[in-house]
C-alpha cells in the first residue's frame, strides 16, 4: 500500500546543520507534493517557528496541515482552523514553575504568541529558542500568568544543570504530564497524551488514511511518539541508537539530505 503522509521533524532532520533545507530536500518535497503525499511538519516548535519553512516548502497551501508544539496544536496552514489544541492550565504552570526554582533550573512557558518566563535574569537558552523560533520573550511574575494559553512549558539549562534536575524530577509530575528532552539543554513539558504521535494518529483519521500509508521521520526523543504509531518509521543516521531500534528504515544524515533519500527511495519509489 502506498505512504500517503509523511511526518517529518525539523532540527537534526528536515534541515541540515546549518539550520539550511538542502536543495535535494526541496526537490523530493516538491515531487511528493506533487504525487498527492501529505508533507506534514512535525516539531516541537511553536507555530511562528515554522512559518518561514512552510513557506520556502511550498506547504502553505490549501489542504497542508502542520504539528506544532510536539502534538499540543495541529492546523491548518492556511486558514489556520485548529484541530487539536491542549493548553496547560495555570495551575499546572504554578506547579512546574515553583518545582523548576526548588530544582534551581531556568524555565519559560510557550503561547502561540510569545515565550513567557519568570526568570529576572532571562536565560541564554530562552533567548537562544526565541532566535530559533521568531518569538518575542517577556518576562512576567507567575501571578501575572493567570489569562495565558500556555501550550508548553520548558525546562532549560545547561546541560549539567539541566541533567541534575531531571534526577530530582518527582514520580507525579510524569503522571501529570508528558516529558521530552528534544535537545541537551531543552527539556520540553506538555499536557498528558500529548505528543507527536496522537497528532499524527488524529490527521491520519481525518484524511481517512491507513497506519501503512503513514511514514514518520526523526532523530530525537521527541520523534519516538510518532515513530512508533506510523506503518513506516524512518530514523536519521545522525539519530539517536535507541530511536534506531524502533526504525524500519534508516535513511542517511540531515547533512546528507537524509529526508530526500527517504522520500524518494521508500515514498516514491
Amino acid at each position: 500500500m502506498s505512504i500517503k503522509l509523511v511526518a517529518v521533524d525539523i532540527d537534526g532532520t528536515l534541515l541540515n546543520t546549518k539550520r539550511e533545507v538542502t536543495p535535494e530536500v526541496f526537490s523530493a518535497v516538491q515531487d511528493a507534493k506533487a504525487a498527492g503525499i501529505k508533507i506534514v511538519i512535525a516539531t516541537g516548535r511553536p507555530i511562528p517557528g515554522v512559518r518561514n519553512l512552510l513557506e520556502e516548502l511550498h506547504l502553505n497551501e490549501p489542504e497542508n496541515y502542520v504539528i506544532t508544539f510536539n502534538g499540543g496544536l495541529v492546523q491548518d496552514t492556511v486558514t489556520g482552523e485548529e484541530y487539536i489544541k491542549e493548553p496547560l492550565s495555570y495551575e499546572d504552570y504554578l506547579d512546574i514553575e515553583c518545582l523548576s526554582r526548588k530544582l534551581g533550573v531556568h524555565m519559560h512557558a510557550i503561547t502561540k504568541d510569545g515565550i513567557y518566563t519568570a526568570n529576572r535574569n532571562i536565560g541564554k537558552y530562552t533567548v537562544y529558542e526565541a532566535g530559533l523560533v521568531n518569538m518575542p520573550v517577556y518576562y512576567r511574575t507567575p501571578e501575572e500568568m493567570v489569562d495565558k494559553e500556555i501550550v508548553k512549558i520548558m525546562y532549560i539549562d545547561e546541560p549539567e544543570i539541566l541533567e541534575q534536575a531531571i534526577a530530582k524530577l518527582p514520580k507525579e509530575l510524569y503522571d501529570k504530564y508528558t516529558l521530552v528532552k528534544s535537545a541537551p539543554f531543552y527539556l520540553e513539558i506538555v499536557k498528558k497524551n500529548v505528543n507527536k504521535g496522537a497528532a499524527v494518529v488524529h490527521l491520519a483519521e481525518k484524511l481517512g488514511l491507513t497506519k501503512e500509508e503513514t511514514m514518520a521521520i526523526g532523530d530525537e526523543e521527541n520523534d519516538r511518539a510518532m515513530l512508533e504509531v506510523v506503518g513506516n518509521p524512518v530514523v536519521m543516521e545522525n539519530g539517536t541508537d535507541e530511536l534506531k531500534k524502533i526504525a524500519k528504515y534508516i535513511t542517511k544524515s540531515n547533512d546528507e539530505s537524509g529526508v530526500a533519500y527517504a522520500i524518494r527511495e521508500w515514498v516514491l519509489n
